[in-house]
């Protein structure tokens, strides 16, 4: 079986063509998510087309398109439910039948963490474990969840995708989804700045001095002795660490998988949210595994590939 895949980003496309769960070839682009979606589409078809003639592919060999996107979907009928500032014009646009005129194949589409969560559960850290949430701690934090051997989807598609907006902090930050003291209203990059700016400290924090701020200089000023970065460095372990007991309290997964760019500070981030976790969260029957994702960049698209199959109905739907 091959897949056009594509795991679509706020700053960045990742694309690949994916046969029988080995990636052929690669790409990453720019998002260009200021462009209408409509603008957007025929650069994608074009870059899909080129990484075909890299694999030495003939595009009407593929079996069909698996899309990851950053928000509510609609996979049964393949659309995409509501913008975030990104890609104007994404919402209700049948993607499925622009996948038919396109490449006259198939379209499955999934909210991206969920795509993410689907490929490490099939290919990397959630091997061998049918009960497993995922979160990606990133500009936002994006949840998926598998229960019973099947992946969680609900009556409208958000079912295990929002918990990210779970609430961590009753009172706390105005969340852009409308909620109050989500988890990723109060620990993402999204919102890295205005927490650093927000602390008195800030302004002879080393911090200041960083031409990107993000949570790699976070943790590795933390390192350090910075006072700032150490108190935003444990408030936002803390958040993660809430908001993973929120996943385990709502989901009983035997597994949690913490991905996404952030964890590339994860021998710090792992041991403190699994101390906490196993502390806090109510789980009689034992402790819940908190595992480090595997596949990286390459998760949501071996997702994608794999909810292609599903859309084939060549393996049963999940």
């Amino acid at each position: 079986m091959i897949a056009l895949a594509a795991d679509v980003g706020g700053s960045r496309i990742k694309l690949a063509v994916v046969r029988d769960g080995t990636i052929l070839a690669r790409r990453i682009e720019p998002a260009q998510s200021q462009l209408r979606w409509e603008q957007r589409l025929p650069g994608l078809a074009a870059s899909w087309r080129s990484l075909c003639t890299e694999a030495r592919l003939d595009v009407a060999a593929i079996d069909g398109i698996g899309i990851g996107f950053p928000s509510l979907v609609d996979s049964a009928r393949g659309r995409i439910l509501d913008e975030w500032g990104k890609f104007p014009g994404c919402a209700n646009f049948d993607l499925g039948a622009w996948a038919r005129a396109m490449f006259g194949k198939p379209l499955a589409l999934e909210n991206d963490a969920r795509a993410a969560l689907i490929g490490e559960w099939r290919q990397g850290a959630g091997r061998g474990c049918d009960n497993v949430a995922m979160i990606t701690l990133g500009t936002g934090l994006g949840v998926g969840v598998v229960m019973q051997g099947r992946v969680l989807r609900g009556a409208h598609g958000q079912a295990g995708t929002l918990g990210g907006h779970l609430t961590v902090r009753y009172g706390g930050r105005t969340c852009v989804c409308g909620n109050i003291g989500c988890a990723e209203a109060e620990a993402s990059t999204a919102v890295l700045r205005e927490l650093a700016l927000a602390r008195a400290d800030f302004a002879s924090s080393a911090l200041a001095t960083e031409p990107h701020l993000d949570y790699e200089a976070v943790f590795r000023r933390a390192d350090t002795g910075d006072a700032c970065a150490i108190a935003l460095r444990d408030h936002s372990l803390a958040v993660w660490s809430v908001a993973v007991v929120n996943l385990i309290h709502a989901y009983d997964p035997e597994r949690v998988i913490i991905g996404g760019g952030i964890m590339q500070s994860s021998d710090e981030i792992l041991p403190a949210i699994r101390a906490y976790a196993h502390s806090h969260a109510h789980t009689a029957w034992g402790k819940v595994e908190i595992a480090r994702c595997e596949l990286g960049d390459d998760a949501a698209l071996l997702g994608c590939s794999w909810m292609v199959a599903e859309k084939l109905g060549a393996i049963p739907a999940a």
